[in-house]
């Protein structure tokens, strides 16, 4: 501007109507307003935002190409991901001032992002991200994780950037769209954001899963969109969309969860309640759907492991194929879910899940397959090290310490494990299963008949159900209910028909509801599911005190079966 002000200008206005204008509308974007020589843009999404900079600076190194360099105009841009104030047409917030910053440090011709942006953006495109550090900026008070972009190592066509998927994470990844408010009642619109703000939240605190932050998920909110190009734009294997509507009092919350490159259905329900309060009723429906959620995306990416071929399996994969022959807890079963856990453990040695069903499979094989010595060292072993490794993994801490305390009988220490399981998570039913075992063979029995209802009302088609109904039967038994420890018995059976233990519960009641007619046909059954059942061995396998199992015991000796 001082050597020639006129050509400048220009220049610049050239720039701007022939350039950058054309390239924020052709990637959706908007012109917020200018700012002396710049300009504010809004983009609906991060990825077209981030193609839109490339574009333009690569466009510019062109246009500048046959201009002497002290005559050349040069762009900084600066992108951040967040929310922001509409008013009037414009736009506020501390999303709004950390991209006005970000300009500011760019290089001349490049391009600065947050650590938000590069995150969603940095698997889709041919360019080196350089982390410099965090940066304090002016008049922002925390510092913020600034990475600068160097375009000379692009190589792919920017254009088509939108179209290239993301490189999907290792763990299962969701993401979790704006609930649709179908009541036409803004106040529901609170009430919706809200609730899908707690459901992301209460996901982010599953280790297991990959969770798109709200802010990302919330560019869609109030758009049509279609799955698939949802999963391919956030870089996830399943979306869960839903709706809310109120009707007199009532709530209606539908969701549905959505595998992305199919679009097909992995579940879906409804619930509804009354909307006296809505905040009760908002962390009810938040419990109820991510309940609900974990066990069918696990089996979801079960039956996906199940259809890879043999020479694509990695550590994950190969402890997804094992986790139906670890749940069926039977001895031929077992070893084919060891053969999985060893292979996934040599190409992964600290992978703490995999530890962890290790334990628990040379648990099963230890009290049911001859107490061989050699399977409860490794059981101790894999224990140790899932404890370890997991040190924030619910899963991995329950089961371990499940299988830890059915050794050492140390029901205190598992029971504080069990409790730091779910503080990490509070609405994992695995872990409320576990918690449920561990207090009924330590006969605190209304503590075990509360997690063993919250397991199954968190979860309640999961495969492993015959564990809170086994926890609900001890219960039950040692509070002398014998009826409703019967009762469970038989669900248990139910859910797993192949673990003899439910049997040798299910006898033991009816033995001491004189029914021996069903006792007699339990012990059958037991004694074809498990050939080489011995109420001795059936002592010495029992997690409990002396005197409890001596109880149960008891009854099975009224029965036709080995001693």
């Amino acid at each position: 501007m001082e050597a020639d002000e006129s050509t400048t200008l220009r220049s610049l206005v050239a720039h701007q109507s022939e350039l950058l204008n054309p390239k924020i509308a052709e990637h959706n974007g908007r012109v917020v307003k200018l700012i002396g020589d710049g300009i504010l843009a809004e983009f609906q999404s991060v990825l077209e935002a981030v193609a839109c900079a490339v574009d333009i600076q690569r466009a510019m190194i062109i246009r500048n190409d046959p201009i002497p360099p002290d005559h050349r105009i040069e762009f900084r841009i600066g992108i951040n991901l967040g929310d922001v104030i509409l008013e009037n047409g414009d736009i506020f917030g501390d999303g709004v001032n950390v991209a006005s910053r970000l300009e500011g440090i760019a290089r001349p011709g490049g391009i600065a992002v947050s650590a938000a942006v590069r995150d969603l953006v940095r698997e889709r495109l041919d360019i080196t991200f350089e982390d410099t550090g965090d940066q304090y900026l002016k008049n922002i008070t925390r510092p913020i994780r600034v990475y600068q972009l160097h375009l000379e190592a692009q190589t792919p066509d920017a254009t088509n950037l939108i179209d290239t998927p993301l490189a999907l994470p290792k763990r299962p990844s969701i993401a979790v769209l704006p609930f649709e408010n179908m009541s036409g009642d803004p106040q529901q619109d609170y009430f919706a954001d809200g609730l899908v703000e707690d459901l992301i939240t209460e996901l982010a605190k599953i280790p297991s899963l990959f969770v798109i932050a709200r802010n990302s998920s919330y560019f869609y909110k109030g758009r049509p969109v279609d799955v698939k190009q949802v999963a391919r734009e956030l870089g996830v294997r399943y979306v869960l969309e839903g709706s809310v509507r109120q009707s007199a009092n009532r709530i209606r919350i539908t969701g549905q969860l959505l595998e992305g490159t199919g679009a097909t259905h992995v579940w879906a329900d409804r619930l509804e309640g009354f909307a006296e309060d809505l905040f009760d009723l908002q962390d009810r429906f938040v419990t109820s759907i991510v309940g609900a959620l974990e066990p069918s995306i696990r089996r979801a990416e079960i039956e996906r492991a199940l259809r890879k071929r043999p020479d694509a399996l990695d550590a994950y994969d190969l402890y997804l194929k094992a986790l139906p022959h670890t749940y069926a807890n039977s001895p031929a079963e077992t070893q084919k879910a060891l053969l999985l856990l060893e292979a996934a453990l040599k190409r992964d040695p600290n992978y703490a899940l995999a530890h962890a069903y290790a334990a628990w499979c040379h648990e099963q094989s230890y009290f049911r397959c001859g107490f061989d010595e050699r399977d409860k060292t490794l059981a101790l072993e894999h224990c140790n090290a899932a404890l370890n490794l997991g040190v924030d993994d619910p899963q991995a801490l329950s089961i371990a310490a499940f299988v830890k305390s059915n050794f050492t009988h140390d029901y205190d220490a598992a029971i504080i494990v069990l409790d730091r399981a779910l503080e990490l998570n509070h609405n994992s039913a695995l872990a409320y299963g576990f918690s449920a075992l561990v207090n009924a063979h330590s006969e605190r029995n209304e503590r075990a008949i509360e997690h063993a209802l919250l397991a199954l009302r968190l979860s309640p088609f999961d495969p492993l159900n015959y564990h809170p109904y086994c926890a609900l039967t001890l219960a039950h038994w040692f509070s002398g209910r014998f009826g409703e420890a019967a009762t469970y018995a038989a669900l248990a059976v139910g859910a797993n028909p192949n673990f003899s233990v439910a049997y040798a519960y299910f006898a033991a009641a009816q033995v001491e509801l004189n029914n021996f007619e069903a006792a007699g046909e339990a012990a059958k059954r037991l004694v074809e599911i498990a050939p080489s059942f011995t109420i001795g061995g059936f002592t010495r396998m029992g997690p409990f005190r002396p005197a409890s199992i001596q109880s149960l015991a008891n009854a099975l000796g009224k029965l036709p079966l080995p001693p």
